[in-house]
């Protein structure tokens, strides 16, 4: 059974959006496993700032049936569809990796690049998955972190009981 790593981040009623979404992640797909909680600043606009923080759990089902329940939750939660990638949001749910597969389909990449690209994604799963492998190059999370330039990063990990 595959091992599914997201992303999850909020920056509008942050809190409530978040534990929210963690309750009802757990309700369809089982036991999670959390990163820390990570305050960052908002990247691309500017805004409130976000709460992310990473998650695994582990599914047989179909990447693209869980990538529809990960929708419904995101629309339950007062998610607007905007066609502006870089705005605020109540609940953005995004997978990261579903298992070692490699998947490009228009919008629909797996790995997501987003886990080279933003410290706010990588730094939580170097966090849960320190020896996991970006399957594209086989580079284990925790070297891709460490390598990771951190210069004008401003991130803190924020006592979040769940």
């Amino acid at each position: 059974m595959p091992s599914v790593y997201l992303s999850i981040g909020s920056n509008i009623e942050r809190e409530k959006n978040v534990r929210s979404a963690l309750k009802a992640l757990q309700s369809r797909f089982g036991q999670l496993t959390l990163s820390s909680v990570y305050e960052t600043e908002a990247v691309g606009f500017d805004g409130p700032h976000f709460f992310n923080l990473t998650i695994r759990f582990e599914s047989d089902k179909p990447i693209r049936d869980i990538a529809k329940s990960l929708r419904q939750i995101e629309i339950s939660h007062g998610r607007a569809r905007r066609t502006e990638k870089f705005t605020g949001r109540t609940l953005d749910l995004d997978i990261l990796l579903y298992g070692d597969l490699i998947l490009n389909e228009g919008k629909f990449q797996i790995p997501r690049k987003d886990i080279m690209l933003y410290a706010f994604v990588l730094e939580p799963l170097a966090e849960i998955a320190p020896d996991g492998v970006y399957p594209v190059t086989g580079e284990r999370f925790a070297v891709m972190w460490q390598n990771f330039d951190k210069e004008g990063i401003n991130q803190q990990i924020v006592d979040f009981p769940v």
